[in-house]
């Protein structure tokens, strides 16, 4: 569900970790997930705390099969494929083996790049260094939007109104302003309760 592929012969993705832990953010938040993180960004986030992801050419190549055989030694059957901006790949194969293996396919998207692969959750964080294509934004299960500077409440809710109406949307501080700034999300989302808050758990637990 949820692709603009059909086939992919794609047999090897650059992979920068691939790791077992809490998800921490939005709707799935609390629970157990298979990371899978890969190499490749042109968003430039400044407050991206994984810029050594930026760069694919840095990272290994890794097997498809090898990352699915992985990923299936731990018990929870949620995979989240992340960035990085995964969809600079073609993500058919990944999502096809995954589903195989009996796993969640989850992606977590600036929504730069076109959709490929077959997806159980979509997650679309826009940015505003590179605005997202209308195929992720019309297929987002969630939106979840980081919050920076005040004025990002009113970009948020200019995504609200272009997402499907199912679409959980979600508000998240920016960490390093979270003192900040999560008052005022706080006191948004009391104002406007279509809204939710996602406040980075894991980075709370202190899990990868």
């Amino acid at each position: 569900m949820k692709s603009e592929s059909i086939i992919s012969t794609i047999q090897s993705l650059p992979l920068v970790e691939a790791f077992y832990t809490i998800q921490g953010e939005g709707f799935h938040q609390g629970k157990a997930a298979y990371f899978i993180r890969l190499g490749g960004c042109d968003v430039g986030c400044v407050w991206c705390d994984v810029k050594e992801s930026w760069d694919a050419s840095a990272h290994p190549m890794q097997m498809i099969s090898k990352i699915v055989s992985d990923a299936k030694k731990y018990p929870a059957r949620i995979a989240v494929v992340t960035g990085g901006e995964p969809l600079m790949h073609d993500c058919l194969s990944l999502t096809n083996e995954l589903h195989a293996a009996g796993f969640q396919t989850h992606i977590e998207t600036s929504g730069a790049y076109p959709l490929s692969g077959e997806w159980d959750w979509i997650c679309l964080s826009p940015k505003k260094f590179k605005h997202p294509l209308q195929g992720p934004i019309e297929n987002a299960n969630e939106l979840k939007v980081v919050i920076y500077h005040p004025s990002d409440f009113k970009w948020a809710e200019s995504y609200a109104e272009k997402v499907s109406p199912s679409c959980k949307l979600f508000l998240q501080p920016e960490w390093s302003r979270r003192e900040t700034i999560t008052p005022l999300i706080s006191t948004y989302i009391m104002d406007n309760p279509r809204w939710e808050f996602s406040i980075q758990l894991h980075k709370y637990i202190q899990v990868p």
